[in-house]
């Protein structure tokens, strides 16, 4: 299985959550979209352990089997035709989502999220 993980199951698995820890065991691959990355160092700088979370998040990304995933010419095309179907649906999502919508779509990844806004996207496989 190759997965896709948001923000909040990253924390999820940070924190031991069952449900994030076994698709992470259970993956082949993990890929960490770009925006993840930076939402979550945003995240440790507003916090009072930056530095610990790094450390940890440092220790994630050198694992062989996760990869940070950039966006290119390409996933603009995708992330364009999402904006324009949640627009037509009436269902905004955060813009960060719709680029990491746009990365699982482009990719074929599932993606691996608690945020119900991506149920509203059924091209977006998810676990």
């Amino acid at each position: 299985m190759r997965v896709l993980i948001d923000t909040n199951r990253y924390r999820d698995f940070c924190e031991g959550r069952e449900e994030a820890v076994d698709v992470v065991r259970r993956a082949r691959l993990i890929y960490l979209p770009f925006v993840v990355l930076a939402e979550l160092r945003a995240g440790f700088l507003c916090g009072t352990l930056a530095r610990r979370n790094e450390q940890s998040l440092t220790v994630f990304l050198n694992s062989s089997r996760v990869r940070v995933l950039l966006a290119d010419e390409d996933t603009t095309h995708h992330f364009a035709r999402i904006f324009a179907q949640l627009r037509l649906q009436g269902t905004p999502i955060p813009v960060n989502d719709i680029w990491i919508a746009a990365l699982a779509v482009q990719h074929d990844l599932l993606l691996h999220s608690r945020d119900a806004h991506f149920d509203c996207l059924p091209q977006v496989a998810r676990c």
